[in-house]
């Protein structure tokens, strides 16, 4: 196949000649900054994905919690506890290597979405973990993002899905069980129904 049939598009000029010049508004949107207009945003957010970067790979990470999880400090800074989970903690390894980071908000019932990107340290400072305590458990660190771009994406994606619509829900029955799926990869290694058997009252122990 000669280069110029190709069905891929393999640079900078042949990829803005497909899709043309970029609208005002998605310019004008982005700043460097928590303005105000913003921050409301953050501040009803329940669940953030967290992308990083590292010699091991990429990495998006899922993060909820209440509303105002992600605590913003000022106009530049966001602090964002790491709750209990699985210990893998590739999103940390990452940022112990590359510090950039990418946030995506998600407001339930929104259809905009909020992206932040910056940079991010891993604080295990006493007094900020014990801000971030819950049930008198601390995180066991904080990451301190320092806020480099933020703006909004409009809501496109999330109608096309009907994420936030009732009647697009799965059951989760209709898909395969945490247990079912650590069964089949670990060759029943694993005892898939003792998991999930176990699995409400572990996570339930274990939230915070």
């Amino acid at each position: 196949m000669d280069l110029e049939d190709s069905p891929y598009v393999t640079t900078v000029q042949a990829l803005e000649a497909l899709y043309g010049p970029i609208a005002p508004p998605s310019l004008v949107k982005e700043v460097d900054h928590l303005h105000p207009v913003y921050k409301p945003f953050i501040e009803a957010a329940t669940f953030v994905i967290l992308a990083s970067s590292g010699e091991g790979g990429l990495d998006a990470s899922p993060r909820g919690d209440q509303a105002g999880f992600v605590h913003i400090e000022d106009s530049k800074t966001l602090y964002l506890p790491d709750r209990r989970g699985n210990n893998r903690i590739d999103t940390l390894h990452n940022i112990v290597q590359d510090p950039r980071v990418a946030l995506l908000f998600l407001v339930p019932g929104v259809g905009e979405t909020l992206r932040v990107n910056g940079t991010a340290q891993i604080s295990i400072d006493p007094d900020l973990l014990a801000r971030f305590a819950v049930d008198g458990k601390p995180p066991k660190s904080v990451l301190r993002i320092t806020v480099t771009a933020v703006y909004f994406q409009c809501s496109r994606a999330v109608i096309r899905s009907g994420l936030w619509e009732a009647s697009k829900q799965v059951p989760r029955s209709a898909l395969p069980s945490a247990g079912q799926i650590l069964k089949a990869v670990s060759h029943a290694a694993i005892d898939g129904e003792a998991y999930d058997k176990a699995l409400p009252g572990r996570i339930a122990d274990t939230l915070y």
